[in-house]
């Protein structure tokens, strides 16, 4: 049976259960109209749970498709070894179209590699390219891409040759056309991985030859490093929402941006504002974050899930 003790819509589409020996249960507060995506998802992975609402919807990742109230949500549930037959390429009639309609959020390792690739600050990148707002189950600040269109709602970094920052894309970009969710057993701490497939009506790449399985697209897409990475934000989502009901207040809402959004202001404020005086980490590890964002990440991750359970 499935204890659902939370779940995460704000950043990604991914979504937090528990398993564990008790009747299934679902906790949740008064769900925003977005949040009714999250349901398809986990009614899709989790049959046991009958979830209703009243339209049609399903989640894309990182994106919201409200669908036609005539139509119903072509979300199947996949198996990691099992094949599927999917290519996008500019040989594809749809080609770019899925850069239209934006509604994309971003998590702290797509901005890691985003900014990196385009030789930006943190903090330039997020003022040029993101927008933020406050999640309304969380209380964490949710960044998100900025269209480059105000019309077509286009992403900024499409061209008419396909992706312009293609190798360091964002995780709901390389996931597509599958979603993915994670199982925490309760008694173990043990992470399954739950995969969906999405059929979008405008997507012509499902009418290609090529066939793979999905573990082999987690590894052709370079996801590996990116579920590694975005995990860990479902952890603190997980603690947070175990700990703390409801909004955080406004310095913690704060240490959250710094710490996993705006990481070179972070590095400026640990070595030379010494900010984690006060916070045990391994020398060795310190010194290589001078260089390495992505232990630096790692070390803003352990800093706030510290100061989410002394805040809670």
């Amino acid at each position: 049976m499935f204890n659902i003790l939370d779940y995460l819509f704000d950043y990604t589409p991914y979504i937090v259960v528990e398993a564990g020996q008790s009747e299934h249960r679902l906790i949740h507060h008064q769900m925003a109209d977005t949040d009714l995506q999250v349901w398809a998802l986990v009614r899709s992975y989790l049959p046991k749970l009958f979830l209703t609402a009243d339209q049609p919807f399903k989640l894309t990742c990182g994106r919201i498709i409200i669908q036609d109230t005539n139509m119903e949500p072509n979300i199947t549930p996949i198996a990691p070894d099992e094949a599927f037959r999917f290519a996008c390429s500019s040989r594809v009639a749809c080609f770019n179209e899925c850069c239209r309609d934006l509604n994309q959020f971003l998590t702290p390792y797509d901005i890691l590699r985003l900014k990196n690739r385009l030789a930006m600050t943190s903090s330039r990148f997020l003022k040029k390219y993101t927008t933020q707002h406050t999640g309304p189950e969380t209380g964490f600040p949710v960044v998100a891409l900025k269209p480059a269109n105000a019309e077509t709602l286009q992403c900024p970094f499409v061209t008419a040759s396909g992706c312009s920052v293609y190798t360091d894309r964002p995780s709901s970009c390389r996931i597509y056309p599958l979603a993915r969710a994670i199982s925490r057993t309760r008694e173990t701490g043990e992470l399954t991985e739950h995969f969906a497939l999405l059929k979008e009506a405008h997507c012509l790449g499902h009418e290609q030859e090529k066939s793979q399985s999905v573990r082999e697209w987690i590894e052709k897409q370079g996801l590996l490093p990116y579920n590694e990475q975005n995990d860990r934000l479902l952890e603190i989502i997980s603690i947070k929402n175990s700990l703390k009901a409801g909004p955080l207040d406004l310095a913690f809402v704060r240490m959250f941006h710094l710490a996993l959004y705006d990481l070179d202001t972070f590095r400026r404020k640990i070595f030379k504002d010494g900010l984690l005086s006060d916070f045990a980490v391994e020398t060795a590890l310190l010194t290589r974050a001078r260089q390495d964002d992505t232990l630096l990440l790692q070390i803003g991750y352990a800093w706030i899930k510290s100061e989410l359970s002394a805040v809670s």
